[in-house]
């Protein structure tokens, strides 16, 4: 992971657009947030997608690439939400939003790692599987364009890792949560390695982040940072992410403007040249431009975040966070990135602006 991060641009002030996981990888995969299509809590990945949402897997595959889903889904169950229904010529994953990473011996049809809707019984630790099977995808994919959507469920709850990784860290403050680091690391040096023996790593553009801020349950530190995993503050939403595309974009970056995982999609079509289709609403920005010099500043001058009963805004350095029945805080996150210090009552204006804004989202 850090080779693939000097070999491109580490973002500092890069978020996804949930802060638990099915909302967010909604907003990743259609470009848009969320809440325009009613899929704003983990509780809507019953429903699943709507059912006219365009994915970006949709439109790479109507412009001739094969389109490949792996590992964890978590965007609904139902047969029109099953992957190969969503844009992906093939799913090698499970349908749920976690499941052990070990073999099951009577899994459900949500926790059954499957192929196209078949299930695959596995021996091993399922993020070595995955991660073979994504370097199979590569060498089937031989001379043809891919889009792949390589969705690991490390690290997420069970914590569950090998044997002999566990031994590597056994005098770890958090060994369970290293080890599987650890094991992701491996499988992401394994699709580097396929990429570079094909010869299409120079001209893959790779994405690398996780789907929320770290979770309270899994051992995870969030640092400086305020929060966990399914509140507001920038602990729950704020994340790793990497851009590396070594023909297009030097290696050896930092960008500290304001990005979304909403940009994902509109970036892709801008590197890959595809035509966004006229009916097609997308939230994100393409990055190109700023990650080439191009453009300065911030993607984003406003984020917005909502679940349920929690809401938060991003203007420039000011954060607005609400919660109903308690009110809202104000902060300045560039004197204060661990949110301690509650200015809404100093600076009332301010506050009301973002309310005003986040309102007509």
């Amino acid at each position: 992971i850090d080779t693939l991060a000097k070999s491109g641009v580490t973002f500092t002030d890069a978020h996804v657009s949930a802060t638990v996981c099915a909302p967010s990888r909604a907003g990743l995969i259609t470009g848009k947030y969320q809440q325009r299509f009613g899929f704003e809590a983990n509780g809507t990945a019953g429903i699943g997608l709507s059912d006219d949402v365009v994915t970006i897997a949709d439109v790479f595959k109507n412009n001739g690439y094969n389109t490949y889903a792996l590992g964890k889904w978590h965007l609904g169950e139902e047969t029109n939400d099953h992957p190969n229904q969503r844009g992906f010529d093939e799913f090698y994953g499970f349908l749920a939003g976690s499941r052990s990473y070990f073999p099951l011996d009577n899994p459900s049809k949500e926790k059954m790692l499957q192929h196209n809707g078949k299930r695959v019984v596995f021996d091993g630790y399922m993020t070595d599987v995955l991660g073979n099977q994504s370097t199979k995808f590569i060498e089937a994919s031989k001379d043809k364009p891919f889009f792949m959507f390589l969705a690991y469920n490390a690290v997420h709850t069970p914590m569950h890792a090998k044997a002999e990784d566990l031994e590597k860290f056994k005098n770890h403050p958090r060994k369970e949560l290293a080890a599987m680091t650890w094991s992701l690391d491996e499988n992401i040096g394994k699709l580097l390695k396929v990429l570079e023996a094909s010869g299409k790593r120079e001209n893959t553009l790779i994405y690398f982040l996780s789907d929320n801020g770290g979770a309270h349950n899994n051992q995870s530190s969030t640092g400086t940072l305020k929060g966990w995993k399914g509140n507001k503050f920038e602990g729950g939403h704020r994340v790793p992410f990497i851009v590396s595309w070594p023909k297009m974009i030097k290696g050896n970056q930092k960008f500290e403007g304001l990005t979304s995982s909403l940009d994902i999609f509109t970036t892709s079509l801008s590197a890959a040249k595809i035509n966004k289709p006229k009916t097609l609403k997308l939230d994100g920005e393409n990055l190109l431009p700023y990650l080439r010099g191009e453009k300065q500043g911030n993607p984003h001058e406003t984020l917005f975040w909502r679940k349920l009963d929690e809401s938060a805004l991003r203007m420039g350095d000011s954060k607005l966070i609400q919660l109903k029945g308690y009110g809202s805080v104000l902060y300045n996150l560039s004197s204060d990135l661990g949110e301690t210090k509650d200015l809404s009552l100093v600076y009332n204006d301010k506050l009301q602006e973002l309310k005003s804004k986040y309102n007509n989202w």
